[in-house]
C-alpha cells in the first residue's frame, strides 16, 4: 500500500469518510492519525501518558519518529502506523507540530516534601558532579523549555510520562542514536530521585517564555548521539 493511501486509512478511522466527502489532501488532515493519540493539534492527551507534540523541536520530533521507526523505541501502534513513511514525510510531519503555539495544561501539584523537591531542583540545576550526572538545563535549557534543533522541553509533561520514560531508559526498553546518554543518566539516578525529579518537573509553571532556546548555551557536558537532526 502505498503512502498516502495508508494515511488516508488512519485518518477515516479517526473520522468516517465517504466517497461523497472526499478528505482533503493537506498535512494538517493526515496529522489526524496522530492526534487522535496525542490529543487536539498535539496537545496531548487527557491521561498523560501520549505526550504533547504541539511546539517541541522539530528535530527532536523527527529523531523520535525515526526511532520508532527503526525499532530504538518500542509501541508497536506507533512503529505501524509509520513503518512506511520516509524520511523526508517524517521531517515533514516533524515540522507541521513543531510550528504549533499553543497554550499548555496546568502543572501538577506535588506531594513531597519541600526538603525532596529542593534536592531534586539541585540535580535539575546543577547535576552531581561526584556521580558525572549533568544538570538537566546543561541541555533542556535554563527554562527547562527545550532547545533548538533537537532538545524537547521538560515542562507541561505529566508525572506518568516523565516516570514512564526515564523508566524504560532504565530498562533498555527506550533507545536512542549512540551514544545513548539519556539512558546513562537515568541509570545513573536512583528510582526515588527519579520521582522527586519528575514531580519537581511536572509542578512547575510554564514561563512566561515557553518555547525551547534557540541553541545550546554552551557545548553539551556529555556525549549524546540525538544532539543531531
Amino acid at each position: 500500500m502505498s503512502i498516502r493511501p495508508l494515511l488516508l486509512l488512519a485518518t477515516c478511522l479517526l473520522a468516517p469518510c465517504s466517497r461523497a466527502d472526499p478528505v482533503p489532501n493537506t498535512l494538517a488532515q493526515r496529522a489526524l492519525a496522530c492526534t487522535g493519540c496525542h490529543g487536539k493539534e498535539g496537545r496531548a492527551a487527557p491521561d498523560g501518558y501520549y505526550p504533547r507534540l504541539a511546539g517541541k523541536p522539530a528535530g527532536y520530533l523527527y529523531n523520535q519518529l525515526l526511532n520508532f521507526r527503526d525499532g530504538r523505541r518500542d509501541y508497536g501502534l506507533m512503529s505501524e502506523l509509520i513503518a512506511p513513511l520516509s524520511d523526508a514525510y517524517l521531517k515533514e510531519l516533524a515540522g507541521h507540530f513543531a510550528s504549533l503555539d499553543l497554550p499548555y495544561q496546568p502543572p501538577q501539584k506535588p506531594t513531597l516534601p519541600a526538603p525532596e523537591l529542593a534536592r531534586a531542583e539541585r540535580l535539575i540545576r546543577s547535576g552531581d558532579a561526584a556521580r558525572k550526572l549533568p544538570a538537566c538545563t546543561a541541555c533542556h535549557g535554563e527554562r527547562l523549555t527545550g532547545t533548538q534543533p533537537t532538545v524537547p522541553g521538560l515542562l507541561g509533561l505529566s508525572r506518568d510520562y516523565l516516570n514512564g520514560q526515564l523508566g524504560a531508559w532504565r530498562s533498555g526498553q527506550r533507545r536512542a542514536q549512540a551514544p545513548d546518554c539519556m539512558a546513562q543518566i537515568a541509570k545513573t539516578l536512583s528510582e526515588a530521585e527519579i520521582n522527586a525529579v519528575t514531580q519537581f518537573l511536572a509542578g512547575q509553571p510554564m514561563p512566561a517564555e515557553p518555547h525551547p532556546a534557540p541553541a545550546l548555551a554552551a557545548p553539551a557536558p556529555v556525549r549524546c548521539g540525538g544532539l543531531h537532526p
